[in-house]
């Protein structure tokens, strides 16, 4: 299972999500957790102190490995070189499986204990003084789009990515790639508008999509978003003693946090699941070669000096038979 979390900046988008994966942790599922976010939080709200964060392998900067290994022996890509963040796998290349042991992994990830059960952790890295005025944050969330694309995952096991804020989500194909998309949204205007932005751009691409209020005060909150965004409205949360703790540096052990606060995740949990029955490879594939050919026309094929429409292999199916023929 393939899930994001979005929302506005400051809106506790991190926060949900690192909740979320230790809610999945302690149930001995397993799970990769990505930080794509331009702010590198994730790190820290599942335990690391600012050493560690720091330390994490950055993907962005490992994308030569990242393309090298995925590449395989496809024969439609000349050369690791030539593929883009939207290359598509077809006969030959190498996929991706949440419980194995690969050089991408082993290269891009770290493993977190986490409330008695783990997970692997990867970060897109930092967007560095150094990119200022000459590089993209996009580039480096690249290195994810190109793993989601190679990606095969099966009902009980989990990808959860903390995306970047706001509607920069879509200045790539990458809001297509998930099972579900959790929208976390203040009781607010400028809370609200980021969902509306979501949902119009998400429409003609069939995204799961469904609103955790956030910052929920009372009553009078969950009236205001229920009636701004209606049945898409999941669950809320209010305030909670054991993310103040955990925002300090000190977190309780993960079974005391608020009762209600465990309800909402497991609900989460449930809607996540649920999702995997709608899951149509087919038009996965289909979304992944039309932002590929996207992609292509508009900067790719510039760059790469060839028309990398041509890396596309039109018989080809990201699915688990597909992950069975490889060896």
């Amino acid at each position: 299972m393939k899930i994001a979390f979005v929302g506005k900046g400051g809106s506790g988008k991190t926060t949900l999500s690192s909740l979320f994966i230790r809610h999945l942790a302690t149930t001995g599922a397993p799970v990769i957790a990505v930080d794509a976010d331009i702010n590198q939080h994730l790190g820290a709200a599942l335990g690391l102190d600012e050493e560690e964060a720091a330390a994490m392998p950055a993907m962005g900067a490992r994308l030569p490995l990242i393309k090298d290994y995925l590449r395989g022996s496809n024969p439609r890509i000349a050369s690791a070189e030539t593929m883009i963040k939207t290359t598509p796998p077809g006969e030959g290349s190498r996929l991706l499986r949440i419980r194995e042991d690969n050089p991408v992994y082993e290269s891009c990830a770290r493993e977190l204990e986490l409330d008695g059960g783990s997970v692997r952790l990867m970060v897109t890295g930092p967007f560095t003084e150094s990119d200022l005025g000459v590089a993209c944050y996009h580039s480096k969330v690249g290195a994810v789009e190109l793993c989601l694309n190679h990606l095969v995952d099966a009902r009980d096991e989990f990808l959860v990515v903390d995306m970047t804020a706001g509607s920069d989500s879509f200045a790539s194909g990458m809001f297509t790639r998930f099972d579900m998309t959790f929208l976390i949204a203040e009781p607010t205007r400028k809370g609200i508008s980021v969902y509306r932005q979501y949902k119009e751009y998400a429409r003609d691409f069939d995204v799961a999509l469904k609103v955790v209020g956030n910052k929920v005060q009372g009553q009078d909150d969950i009236d205001f978003l229920r009636e701004e965004v209606g049945e898409d409205l999941l669950v809320t949360v209010g305030h909670s003693d054991w993310v103040r703790a955990m925002e300090k540096g000190r977190p309780p052990r993960f079974e005391l946090l608020e009762a209600s606060n465990r309800a909402a995740l497991e609900t989460m949990r449930t809607v996540a699941d649920a999702a995997y029955e709608r899951r149509d490879w087919e038009r996965y594939t289909r979304q992944m070669v039309h932002f590929h050919r996207k992609n292509a026309a508009s900067w790719g094929n510039a760059k790469a000096g060839a028309d990398l429409a041509d890396q596309i292999d039109p018989g080809f199916v990201l699915d688990e038979r597909a992950a069975l023929s490889v060896t």
